[in-house]
Order: C-alpha cells, then sequence, then structure tokens
C-alpha cells in the first residue's frame, strides 16, 4: 500500500504538461491539491483524475476549440501555501478560474477571489461557499457538508432507527436515539458540519455524546473509542478522511462500541473497505458521484483515459476521487463553454455562466446541477449509501428540499 501511495503521488507530480495550442487557443486552468499533507490519501486520485479529465476535454474540443493548459500545484495541506499559490495564479499564470481544495485554506481565500472577482470551484463543500451574498466567487460540484450530514443522520433515522429491529425495544420503552461525532478539532473541513449536525439531532430527536478529537493521521483511536463508549450510542458520525475514518471504525468494532456508523464523503471511498474491512459492514455515507467503475453514463470513458494517462496505476486502486475531479472538471468546462460563446472567458463572465445551470449534468451519477446568482448550492438531493458484502449499495436519495422546505430556505442556507 505504501509503494502504491508513492507511485501516485510520483505520477501525480511528473506527468508532463498536457498537450495544447497556445495564445489566444489556449484557456489557463488553476488547480490547488493536496499531495503530500495530511488528506493526501484522497488527494493523490483527485489530482490523477484532474489531469485525465483536462485531457477529456481538450481531446472533445476543448472551450470551443481552445485548448485548456492546466498548472497543478501542491500545497500540502498548508494554508499560508495555499495564498501564496493563489497569487501565483493570478500574478504569474493569469488563470481566469481556479479548481481549489480544502475547507481552511478555501475559506481563507474567499474574500480575495471575491475581490479578484475569480470563479473558484472547489473540492471543499463547507456550507459558507455556497452563500453568494458571502462567497459571490466561489462554487461547489457537490452538496454541501452541512446537507450531507443531515441526509447521512436522515437515513438512518428513518431506514435503520425506525424500522430495525435491534432498536424495536429501545423505541418501545420510549428512549432517544445516542449520536457522538468523531473529527478532526482543528480542521476547518472536519468541523464544517458539526453546528447543523447537531441541530439536526435535534430536530430528529436524538440526545448527543462528547465528540471525540481524532487526527486526520490518526492511525490509533482506542482512547477516543473508549470514551464514546461510556455514552452507550446508538450512532457515530465520522467527519475526517478515509485513513483515520477506517482507524477510528476498526477500533470501534474492536472495542465493541456497539454503534452504527454514518460517514462524510471524504472518509467514505473504496479505501474504506480495503482499510477498515470486515469492520465496513453496514457503514453508512455520502457519495457526491458514482463510485469508480459504476455503469452510469461516461464512466466509460473515465476508464478510458485511467489507462491512456496514467497506465502505470492500477485499476483496482483508483477510486470514487476520480469520478469527483471529472465532474468537477467537466463543470468547470461547462461554464467556460457558456462564457466563451457569450464573448466574455474571464472571470465575471465564467461566474454568470455558473448561474445559468439549470439541472445540468455530466453524467457519471452526479444528481442534476442548478445553481442561481442567490443559492451556489448545487441541488438538494443526497444519495446515501450502506457497505454491503464489501459493496456500495444505495439506501435512499434523500431529498432536504422536499423534507423540509421552510428550513432549507431558511437556517440550512449557509452553514
Amino acid at each position: 500500500m505504501k509503494r502504491l501511495a508513492l507511485a501516485l503521488l510520483a505520477l501525480a507530480v511528473l506527468l508532463p504538461p498536457l498537450p495544447g495550442a497556445v495564445g489566444a487557443q489556449e484557456v489557463k486552468l488553476g488547480s490547488l491539491n493536496d499531495l503530500t499533507g495530511p488528506t493526501s490519501d484522497v488527494g493523490k486520485d483527485v489530482a490523477l483524475g484532474i489531469r485525465e479529465a483536462v485531457q477529456y476535454v481538450n481531446d472533445t474540443g476543448g472551450i470551443n476549440g481552445k485548448k485548456i493548459r492546466l498548472f497543478l500545484y501542491d500545497y500540502g495541506y498548508r494554508v499560508p501555501e495555499a495564498i501564496t499559490t493563489y497569487k501565483r495564479f493570478r500574478d504569474f499564470d493569469r488563470v481566469p478560474a481556479v479548481l481549489g481544495w480544502g475547507t481552511g485554506d478555501t475559506e481563507a481565500l474567499s474574500p480575495t477571489v471575491a475581490k479578484d472577482r475569480m470563479p473558484y470551484l472547489s473540492h471543499s463543500f463547507s456550507a459558507k461557499l455556497t452563500d453568494p451574498k458571502t462567497a459571490p466567487y466561489n462554487f461547489v460540484y457537490g452538496t454541501d457538508y452541512s446537507s450531507n450530514a443531515r441526509a447521512a443522520m436522515t437515513a438512518w433515522f428513518e431506514e435503520v432507527w425506525q424500522k430495525d429491529p435491534r432498536f424495536k425495544a429501545a423505541r418501545e420503552k420510549g428512549e432517544k436515539p445516542r449520536v457522538v461525532m468523531f473529527y478532526a478539532f482543528p480542521i476547518p473541513y472536519a468541523t464544517a458540519p458539526i453546528k447543523a449536525l447537531k441541530d439536526h439531532a435535534a430536530l430528529l430527536g436524538f440526545e448527543v455524546g462528547p465528540d471525540q478529537d481524532v487526527s486526520l493521521v490518526a492511525l490509533d483511536t482506542k482512547s477516543q473509542v473508549l470514551a464514546a463508549k461510556a455514552f452507550k450510542p446508538h450512532l457515530a458520525w465520522h467527519g475526517n478522511t478515509t485513513m483515520s475514518v477506517a482507524a477510528t471504525i476498526k477500533d470501534a468494532h474492536a472495542l465493541e462500541l456497539g454503534a452504527d456508523h454514518i460517514v462524510n464523503n471524504w472518509g467514505y471511498d473504496e479505501n474504506l473497505v480495503r482499510l477498515a474491512g470486515p469492520a465496513a459492514e453496514g457503514v453508512m455515507g455520502i457519495a457526491v458521484t458514482a463510485f469508480y467503475g459504476e455503469k452510469v453514463p461516461l464512466m466509460d470513458k473515465v476508464l478510458e483515459y485511467g489507462k491512456k494517462i496514467n497506465p502505470g496505476v492500477p485499476p483496482e486502486a483508483r477510486m470514487i476521487r476520480t469520478v469527483q475531479s471529472w465532474v468537477q472538471v467537466l463543470m468547470m468546462a461547462e461554464a467556460m463553454k457558456r462564457a466563451d460563446k457569450a464573448g466574455k472567458l474571464n472571470g465575471p463572465g465564467i461566474k454568470e455562466a455558473f448561474e445559468t445551470f439549470k439541472g445540468w449534468t455530466p453524467g457519471l451519477g452526479r444528481p442534476p446541477i442548478t445553481l442561481t446568482a442567490t443559492d451556489h448550492r448545487p441541488g438538494s438531493v443526497i444519495p446515501v449509501y450502506r457497505i454491503k458484502g464489501g459493496k456500495f449499495e444505495l439506501v435512499k436519495n434523500v431529498d432536504l428540499k422536499e423534507r423540509w422546505p421552510k428550513q432549507w430556505d431558511g437556517e440550512f442556507f449557509g452553514y
């Protein structure tokens, strides 16, 4: 596994520049990625997918005939370096738009990109980034973390707590379901949905136990699991990335925590099954696209370009993160095409183009995306999955707007 990680890193860093014309027939695009930091467990696969997706766009006509020239930099999940790299994108590379990464750096840069009028489509899905009143140039391609957390808790409550025979006696005695949360306290990504999750727990009638601080790079979480066990939770939320989520779920299994698990999207992927093994069985979580290799529109091209651009990386090592990268790149490319067609292939023009999306999807299991000048949330439909027999099966699609229409346009918006 370590050798594979090193191979992925080398490929991501050493791939040659994508071919393309220069000058007027070129569109520049910046990409900020984590290849060496604490979220590189998901970041390496993302970087590979970005390169492959950009090549696909260029091979299929580019931006109305203009080739994308990609500038992809590793910033190691360090906010100061992200700010420095962004300034390079703006001042030296002269890109009109950026593909962003983490929550801490994306939120820190949000006022700057607004001032610079630089559209910023990130892998961070912080709800703060979806309100144009405070983040007018920020966009996300996946449902925000707070919505994801609400949907995962709702799915477990409705499909497990209210139906599973395991909890029949507790229900009949009038017990409330008990939930505890594992996440990295200092990390903006991990903390982003916690207030929303606790508010949703109150809405559904949960009791909330003491939060447990788990590092993004934790390999041993026994002390946190034992602390949570004293609360006797029925449910555990995991807000980190895959490596530490897998470690926590394994320790919870070994120490007989006795809780079911729900996981935010960056901790829920094919590697969770590989790393957690039997402990992953039954774990529920969020996926904002189809999983790698799933039979959905355009997946054949994802597989084809993986083999073509990165033949040294075996398909079995690839993940949903590649698919997410394709959705991010294709969404940016679509906005660029619309802006170019309108004669406004610049920051403000790309922003306006994003805000014309209505029911748009590239396929790849991404529910249709609608954006407006007053709401940058890509949609309210959130698929929730369960691991069964080592595979991901859909539990249900939770439509938060349909389920709570008043809250969707009220307290659910922007946090």
